[in-house]
């Protein structure tokens, strides 16, 4: 049953999927249904029907077969060919691509020094490495630097340990990492136009918003402005990096927060106009 509630932010989802839209140009996100309000219906259908199947047929046999916990193989300190890049290897190359001077230039999400790391991901190999069998292992670090609204990406080989590319580009905005939600959901709750989802969060729950990263689940969408399309204190979004919040109560509903966008360059939130 399809059940939206009227709140303080505009409404409550609960039940069915939210389906994301405004005035953004953003990604497509689809927020889950009905499972996911609870999150009690989670998982593969057909592999919930396969182990029913077995637990019936362990029954008709007169037989219980106890469940086996297998130990993950252990992951050695370096991977080989296109193998994804160990924990080891991730934090050598992060360690090799964030040098001094970046570091102290750099500024993250938080306004601290040194550029918030992005993403850790396997580079491709060369065009002419292709059809090598010992071709170089390489890793891309990604970090934005909130000093001047940069996305830098830094190529490490990681039999050799060198820089071997750097690449900075402004206007460029990948998806938000972990600790940008974070402080993209402090600056929501700090700020007088979060008091609709603090009251949203009250009416779903019964319970006060004080630890918000244990009380909510965060999905999010980077926001670019669209010209005409929104309150002018978001016109330079695309070149600062905003973000546009979908909460979710742990184990209840979706809190729709479309209407607030963080400008996590400026540090302030801005409500689109009607």
């Amino acid at each position: 049953m399809r059940r939206i509630v009227h709140r303080h932010l505009g409404k409550v989802v609960a039940g069915a999927g939210l389906a994301v839209a405004g005035t953004a140009v953003m990604v497509g996100i689809t927020l889950p249904g009905t499972a996911g309000a609870d999150d009690s219906g989670g998982g593969d259908a057909t592999g919930a029907v396969a182990a029913q199947q077995a637990g019936q047929a362990g029954q008709d046999s007169g037989t219980v077969r106890p469940g086996v916990v297998e130990q993950a193989p252990a992951e050695g300190k370096k991977g080989k060919g296109s193998d994804p890049l160990t924990d080891d290897e991730t934090k050598r190359v992060e360690q090799l691509a964030l040098t001094k001077q970046m570091f102290s230039a750099g500024e993250n999400v938080e306004g601290r020094r040194g550029p918030q790391r992005i993403s850790v991901d396997l580079a491709e190999p060369n065009a002419d490495e292709l059809d090598a069998t010992n071709a170089p292992r390489r890793a891309d670090v990604t970090f934005y630097d909130y000093r001047d609204d940069s996305l830098v990406t830094r190529t490490v080989n990681l039999d050799t340990g060198k820089v071997e590319q750097t690449t900075t580009r402004q206007g460029v905005q990948p998806p938000l990492s972990h600790d940008e939600n974070v402080e993209a959901l402090r600056l929501l709750v700090a700020d007088p136009l979060g008091a609709g989802l603090k009251a949203d969060f009250k009416d779903a729950t019964g319970e006060d918003l004080t630890s918000p990263e244990q009380q909510l689940l965060l999905n999010s969408a980077v926001y670019r402005a669209t010209p005409g399309a929104q309150p002018s204190a978001l016109d330079k979004c695309g070149e600062h990096r905003c973000v546009r919040l979908f909460p979710k109560v742990k184990n209840g509903p979706w809190i729709d927060a479309r209407s607030l966008i963080v400008d996590l360059s400026a540090r302030k939130v801005v409500k689109l106009g009607r």
